[in-house]
């Protein structure tokens, strides 16, 4: 009998697929369990448009995010940090102080997609990453400042 999973079934398959399975498994246990429904032709074309639209909505995510990628690119955030007399700093910079003013900038990062080394400790500009998806990276310099007083 010729089924569609409606989630993932271990050791069967994952949701969405179709599957040949023996008629006693499919009545006994998959559709009485509501776990897949029996593979019609309405059903099959039905699961085929579903899969089209998520892949549309996919398509469109990944086009956003590339969006957002190129308008941050070359993007200059400029972060100010007390320093002594002697121009040593206290505290650091981090990916979250990074996340914070790309926000104030009209920019929404995750700070986990930031990628730093190590926190900034020294007054200058650095270039960092933000990975916002597989493939897609934007470069950004940080400008790091003494507070003035």
């Amino acid at each position: 009998m010729k089924v569609i999973l409606k989630q993932d079934v271990k050791g069967t398959g994952k949701k969405g697929a179709i599957l040949e399975v023996s008629d006693g498994y499919a009545k006994n246990f998959l559709l009485k369990k509501g776990l897949a429904e029996q593979a019609s032709s309405v059903a099959v074309n039905s699961l085929k448009l579903q899969k089209e639209a998520e892949e549309r909505k996919r398509a469109e995510e990944i086009r956003e995010i590339k969006e957002l990628a190129a308008k941050i690119d070359k993007t200059e955030v400029t972060l100010s940090i007390k320093c002594g007399e002697n121009g040593k700093v206290f505290g650091s910079v981090t990916s979250k102080e990074i996340a914070s003013k790309l926000e104030d900038l009209g920019f929404a990062v995750d700070k986990k997609k930031i990628q730093l080394k190590d926190a900034i400790k020294n007054v200058g500009i650095y270039p960092v990453e933000i990975r916002m998806m597989e493939g897609v990276i934007a470069k950004i310099a940080v400008k790091v400042i003494p507070e003035e007083k």
